[in-house]
């Protein structure tokens, strides 16, 4: 007989569904986008709530769901959640860190290989007959090259690691972890100084008061006229305005963005009308592999926070 009411606001994988299904303890309840319209009336029932990045959590949600215990992010970011505020009415929040972190470490490379080979201009011009494009850009090689890190957590590691195979040279800026990470491999620098070395720079920090506009028209105009950025963590981190001006200008080589300020990105932002920017729609995480993975180990922490604590 189930004691607890499970609600999914938008699908997970199938594998972590079956998990929560299979539990008679638990009532699940999974939503489709046609009926998003039912989530404040099943709140008021719902124990659980397990969600993705597009399902915000916010103080209307939460004054809505007065027998919730636990939320679960499936994913690495809490920004979609409004923690402070379910802390105070005694809900336990959760994310599952780690979980992408190899999907996400892999496009951020992929990233950076497509601009320092300049894939998507040879393929431009390539398909339109411009053979002799050829000999008007001149890729790069990335063995020796600097990459900058800028935040060193579970993702920012893994970048490290593949980078490190490719005979790059890594450096990071991280207030919270010691210069003994990696030590034979990486050095810890400040900001400025990983700034102005950096070939390339990759962002990977979560998106907080501190972090929000991390990258602005000064740290811009203290990279390499030559250097490129990456940005796989949140839009916000980085002022768009500021990026915007520094392509324009042609003070930065160029960038590539997995996130965005707004979400989807608008039909025409002037980011899209840039040719030294390469755009992805927020897919970082999002391989078959880290979708599933992030969702069972999602369901395992509600599952063991509900039956094995007893919601307590």
């Amino acid at each position: 007989m189930s004691e607890w009411n499970i609600l999914l606001p938008q699908p997970i994988a199938d594998k972590a569904l079956k998990m929560l299904r299979e539990r008679r303890e638990f009532t699940v309840t999974v939503l489709t986008p046609q009926e998003k319209e039912k989530v404040k009336e099943l709140l008021r029932e719902t124990h659980g709530l397990i969600v993705r990045s597009g399902f915000k959590v916010n103080r209307e949600i939460l004054d809505q769901a007065s027998k919730l215990r636990v939320i679960c992010r499936a994913g690495v970011g809490l920004d979609n959640i409004d923690v402070e505020y379910a802390k105070k009415k005694g809900i336990q929040v959760f994310n599952v860190p780690g979980g992408n972190a190899s999907s996400v470490a892999e496009h951020t490379i992929t990233l950076l290989l497509t601009l320092a080979k300049g894939i998507f201009f040879y393929d431009r011009k390539t398909r339109a007959g411009e053979w002799s494009a050829r000999y008007s850009y001149r890729a790069l090689e990335i063995a020796g090259k600097v990459l900058g890190l800028i935040g060193f957590g579970t993702i920012g590691r893994e970048v490290a690691r593949l980078a490190l195979a490719f005979g790059m040279q890594v450096i990071f800026y991280d207030p919270f972890v010691g210069e003994e990470t990696f030590p034979q491999v990486t050095k810890k620098v400040k900001l400025g100084e990983l700034l102005a070395e950096s070939d390339f720079i990759s962002l990977h920090v979560p998106l907080t008061q501190e972090t929000r506009h991390l990258i602005g028209e000064k740290e811009l105009r203290a990279m390499k006229g030559e250097a490129f950025l990456i940005n796989v963590s949140r839009g916000a981190v980085i002022d768009e305005q500021a990026l915007l001006q520094a392509l324009k200008e042609g003070r930065i080589a160029g960038a590539a963005l997995d996130v965005f300020v707004d979400e989807p990105l608008p039909p025409g932002h002037h980011l899209s009308l840039l040719d030294n920017v390469i755009l992805t729609p927020h897919v970082a995480g999002l391989t078959k592999e880290s979708v599933e993975r992030v969702a069972v180990q999602a369901v395992e922490k509600v599952i063991q926070f509900l039956v094995e604590k007893r919601g307590e």
